[in-house]
């Protein structure tokens, strides 16, 4: 095989991990790497910074790929995801596979480079990763599900530094766990014609697409409220605070895009502004660290 042609296969299997949205879950990592350090009082290393940033390539490759292998055959009989890389032939089975297995082995080395707690930790991970992937089959709330998988992105980093919890870490986590569990409702609410006739479970198959958007209100009310109590005894101060109420406008706004007889907005929504969500209450969380 030539360089274009391993070049061109890379390409796609990182498309078919979506691999730009790694944008989600990645500055909520380096946040809980900052206020490990304000709790530490000291900066972290830069051999910390890169076998984290390392080990999160490694987690939500690993993820994302056992989602879509996993998925396969839910994937081909449903019209919007029919055209994705494994039900299309852009990707074998055997080649997704081997793309987890090498994602796998990433994420358990770089955690090892960390400290040993860590390495323990990662089967953990990979075993909520494989639970979200199955449970859309018999729980109607995979999004929480999800939301746990991506929470363990701020722990994971504060348990690099640290090997321990902290009060401000557990309410970043539980605030990404709202924010993810909402706006993967609003994600799900695409699928509500095909998972109600197949079977599929999601909230908006148990509770309608109208309820299913008051659901996501309080997730994201919840996500704001986790936010502020990461505030007492963090080290932060003001610039965070005011990172929080953009955060909060910025979903205000997210919510007014989508409206439940009118999801035409609804990648905006999702890819968009959530991707400028975490990087906003990142950006806020630095300064505030800095300055």
């Amino acid at each position: 095989m030539d360089m274009e042609k391993i070049y061109l296969k890379i390409k796609t299997l990182l498309e078919m991990i979506k691999f730009s949205h790694t944008v989600f879950a990645f500055p909520f990592a380096l946040m809980g790497l900052v206020l490990a350090s304000v709790a530490n009082g000291s900066p972290p290393s830069f051999a910390q910074v890169f076998w984290i940033c390392v080990a999160m390539v490694g987690a939500r490759s690993a993820a994302m790929g056992l989602n879509r292998l996993i998925d396969t055959k839910i994937d081909a009989e449903n019209p919007r995801t029919a055209d994705r890389h494994i039900p299309a032939g852009k990707v074998s089975q055997l080649e997704a596979g081997l793309f987890i297995a090498g994602s796998i082995v990433v994420l358990l080395f770089a955690a090892w480079m960390l400290n040993p707690l860590c390495f323990f930790l990662a089967p953990i991970a990979l075993g909520f990763f494989v639970l979200y992937a199955y449970s859309k089959r018999f729980t109607h709330y995979a999004h929480v599900v999800l939301g746990i998988c991506l929470a363990g992105a701020p722990i994971g980093a504060w348990v690099a530094l640290r090997g321990d919890l902290g009060w401000s870490v557990i309410s970043l986590a539980l605030a990404v766990l709202f924010w993810v569990a909402g706006f993967d409702i609003f994600y799900a609410m695409q699928d509500y014609d095909y998972d109600v006739e197949k079977g599929l479970h999601s909230v908006p198959s148990r509770l309608g697409v109208k309820k299913s958007f008051w659901l996501a209100e309080v997730f994201h009310f919840l996500m704001i409220f986790f936010l502020l109590l990461v505030y007492p005894g963090s080290g932060l101060g003001g610039i965070y605070l005011f990172g929080v109420l953009v955060v909060a406008g910025m979903l205000l706004y997210e919510h007014s895009l989508v409206k439940p007889d009118d999801l035409s907005k609804l990648d905006m929504a999702f890819f968009n502004m959530n991707g400028y969500i975490s990087v906003t209450i990142f950006i806020f969380t630095l300064l505030d660290a800095l300055i």
